[in-house]
């Protein structure tokens, strides 16, 4: 207990130690363009008082967890079939592995050309930025199966189907909740380019439209509240894969 305390001190004392050096760089620098902590913060309250803030966060968050749902819900069955059969792999990796390469954003305008300038576009291309993580890190713990574990279930009578669900699948856990998690991050960092074309909410908009008005104060809010976001969240799903998964993360990391 009194090393996690430490180091919970050590991770406060390193944040008031950024702040105190970006307040000393925007002190000497044009306010402009690096504004202080405290006009900053004084933006956030405007954006807050008048719906703006609160309004994109939701409208993200919405947008985020939407995309990254649909990526995993698709990534996963195929990262299993991947897994565990050469031939399912022999077809998914080829585009895997060439798609996988094409950034999100280089997609945005064609996205907003087949799907329209709604939700659905957004929500797809967050859906494409996460599901490529998750697709190869499941194939991989479903292949890193060890075979005598396989052997043991076949013995006692259990089918390939009954193999792949009580072995292969609950024994890749670790590699699918890492995979996911990857995934979460894609998912914060294709959302400012999604919402910046062809949208009026949301984060991205908001840092797109602060830039327009060359307020950069409106900036640091929007960025800074995608790190908090993303924080928060990624905290959220650790807290999950260390209880509702806990049973089977006991190969996973601690970071």
């Amino acid at each position: 207990m009194g090393r996690r305390w430490l180091r919970v001190a050590i991770s406060i004392l390193a944040v008031a130690a950024f702040i105190g050096v970006w307040t000393l760089a925007s002190v000497r620098a044009d306010p402009t363009l690096l504004p202080t902590p405290a006009q900053t913060l004084r933006a956030t309250g405007e954006l807050w008082d008048d719906g703006t803030l609160w309004s994109a966060v939701g409208v993200s968050i919405r947008r985020i967890l939407l995309g990254w749902l649909l990526g995993c819900a698709i990534a996963l069955p195929l990262g299993v079939i991947a897994g565990i059969s050469p031939y399912g792999r022999a077809v998914i990796d080829p585009f895997v592995h060439f798609f996988r390469f094409i950034p999100a954003i280089a997609l945005t305008s064609l996205f907003i050309l087949w799907f329209g300038i709604g939700e659905v576009s957004k929500v797809y291309l967050v859906a494409y930025a996460a599901g490529f993580t998750v697709v190869v890190n499941t194939a991989a713990g479903v292949g890193a199966v060890p075979p005598d574990k396989i052997s043991a279930a076949r013995c006692v009578g259990a089918s390939r189907l009954a193999t792949v669900l009580t072995v292969s699948i609950p024994a890749s856990v670790p590699y699918m909740f890492t995979g996911m998690r990857l995934a979460l991050a894609n998912a914060f960092l294709v959302i400012v380019a999604a919402e910046a074309l062809a949208t009026q909410s949301g984060l991205g908009y908001l840092i797109w439209n602060a830039r327009i008005y060359f307020r950069t104060d409106a900036i640091f809010v929007g960025i800074l509240f995608l790190g908090i976001l993303g924080f928060v969240f990624d905290r959220l799903w650790k807290l999950i894969g260390s209880t509702l998964l806990r049973r089977y993360m006991t190969t996973a990391g601690s970071y």
